[in-house]
């Protein structure tokens, strides 16, 4: 069995002794039911490596363990690509936000969008920005990844496509011929991905007097958590490691 790879924020040397966090108590000792002297491996988000450590003493309610040693691992796109997702409802944004982790997005911004049909007070933002930024963390202990993408607080779309900064902007839909193998290779990729109802011509065009390019996947119009799979799979593909 792979040993399993958890989040500990508090790791960041050999010889350290601690108990694990709640999470990461929940998913070795409840979920995995693992007992004294197995192995983990533990990543911070901030250390390109992760920390091996054993498990010394599991009860019921906490689980003491010692780090060993560090290993470097810099599995990191070279490609840095700034995700703006509209906003849906429940699992299709967690489908988006988890997949774009494993495809290597550097940052993820969720969008208010005109036709967008979630609404958030303060509170409700703040909860769901939690719950977001958690399942990329999942999804880092999942696919390996040590460096943990950040998930901003959410933003109007307007006020996103002023202010991100990329090499390459980009906003996605289906009535534009152009693809993405006509553009020279950037280092960096700010990435607009509409919601269900789709974006609208004023926000089409509100993003290209940003320096948005207006970009086409196909000739099929994908739903808000594939187009982001599509996307992120062929700029990998095209300009970073895949």
């Amino acid at each position: 069995m792979r040993i399993p790879r958890l989040y500990e924020p508090d790791v960041h040397q050999p010889g350290q002794q601690f108990h694990l966090n709640d999470n990461a108590f929940q998913h070795a000792v409840k979920a995995l039911r693992m007992q004294n002297g197995q192995s983990l491996e533990l990543i911070n988000g901030r250390d390109n490596g992760y920390y091996a450590a054993t498990l010394l003493e599991v009860s019921k309610k906490q689980a003491l363990i010692e780090v060993h040693s560090f290993h470097p691992l810099d599995n990191e796109s070279p490609l840095r690509v700034h995700l703006g997702q509209s906003l849906s409802r429940g699992e299709r944004m967690d489908y988006a936000i988890q997949k774009a982790t494993e495809l290597g997005v550097a940052t993820i911004t969720p969008l208010f969008s005109e036709r967008c049909e979630v609404k958030l007070n303060a509170e409700r933002q703040d909860k769901r920005q939690q719950h977001w930024q958690q399942v990329v963390i999942s999804a880092c202990e999942q696919c390996l990844r040590p460096l943990i993408p950040p998930v901003q607080s959410p933003q109007n779309l307007a006020d996103w496509c002023a202010s991100v900064e990329a090499e390459l902007k980009l906003v996605l839909h289906h009535r534009t011929p152009a693809r993405l193998s006509s553009l020279a290779k950037p280092a960096s990729v700010a990435l607009l991905i509409g919601p269900e109802g789709g974006l609208s011509e004023a926000e089409i065009e509100l993003a290209e007097q940003h320096g948005f390019i207006a970009m086409a996947l196909g000739p099929r119009v994908l739903r808000t958590e594939t187009a982001p799979v599509a996307a992120l799979s062929i700029l990998q593909h095209l300009w970073g490691d895949a």
